[in-house]
């Protein structure tokens, strides 16, 4: 499975979900949403048709015009918009973790990425535009934010090349 990557196209479509939440029920523009975000214009235009398809934000032209969320911002989870963007929210070399097969002793291997996807869905299925707009996260995700390793990245290159014992 990948590592836990959030691409600049997800993290783009959430922050303009997000602009969109905090300023239902009105209407934004995309330029609006663009500077607010520091989002490249062309590549948001992208994006909110990519969240228009997927029924998730509508626009509408003229004076009040603009794109607004087509459901309320409690109703859109987090991995509902990277599922937009991403497809899957965990992938072993493009298939989903129980789709894969490995032989011999690797064979529980499949179970561990299933595992590591499940954990990773309870906190983005369970955290909604609304929630991160009132920036009151859901109990079991700001429970995983107060822990002291949740903040420190593990496998960097200078632990890997240290000498061991130190």
């Amino acid at each position: 499975m990948a590592l836990v990557r959030i691409t600049a196209r997800v993290d783009y479509a959430v922050r303009a979900a997000l602009e969109l939440a905090a300023a239902a029920p009105d209407a934004l523009t995309s330029d609006r949403i663009a500077a607010a975000q520091g989002i490249p214009a062309r590549f948001l235009q992208a994006i909110l048709g990519d969240l228009q398809k997927a029924r998730l934000v509508t626009s509408q032209r003229g004076r009040e015009g603009g794109y607004r969320l087509a459901l309320p911002a409690s109703e859109i989870s987090i991995a509902r918009i990277m599922r937009v963007e991403q497809g899957f929210l965990a992938e072993v070399h493009g298939q989903r973790p129980e789709d894969v097969e490995y032989p011999g002793t690797a064979a529980t291997l499949a179970n561990v990425w299933v595992a590591a996807r499940e954990t990773y869905r309870r906190v983005l299925e369970g955290v909604t535009l609304a929630d991160v707009v009132s920036g009151r996260l859901p109990p079991h995700v700001a429970e995983l934010v107060e822990m002291e390793n949740a903040w420190k990245s593990f496998g960097d290159r200078s632990e890997v090349d240290a000498p061991r014992g130190v």
